[in-house]
């Protein structure tokens, strides 16, 4: 990254639309709005029995929809590899870890 020229260092002398900056001058990344709320949920579910579910009003979601609140704990959950099931009614949403399946042996 060359800040005299404005041009970027992958050798093709293209000038960067953009300025270019250091990562660790960016200020810390935002927290969405459903931070907080899928982060009480990953703590609950850390320590939730293969036999239960977590109940969640959906009155005391803040307005979150239940499909962005389904999307939101999908992708929270992707990374480390975590399975979960939901469900919902008209006053909660339910969420509970799926048990793990054996995956079928094959026999030679």
């Amino acid at each position: 990254m060359s800040e005299k020229n404005g041009r970027n260092n992958r050798g093709k002398g293209t000038p960067s639309k953009y300025e270019q900056v250091l990562v660790s001058g960016v200020r810390g990344r935002r927290n969405g709005k459903h931070h907080d709320l899928i982060a009480g949920i990953l703590q609950d579910l850390d320590t939730l029995p293969l036999d239960a579910a977590i109940k969640i009003p959906l009155a005391g979601t803040d307005g979150v929809t239940l499909a962005n609140l389904r999307s939101a704990l999908h992708r929270a959950i992707k990374p480390d590899g975590t399975i979960v099931e939901t469900s919902s009614d008209s006053e909660n949403f339910y969420v509970w870890k799926k048990a793990a399946t054996r995956q079928p042996t094959s026999r030679a």
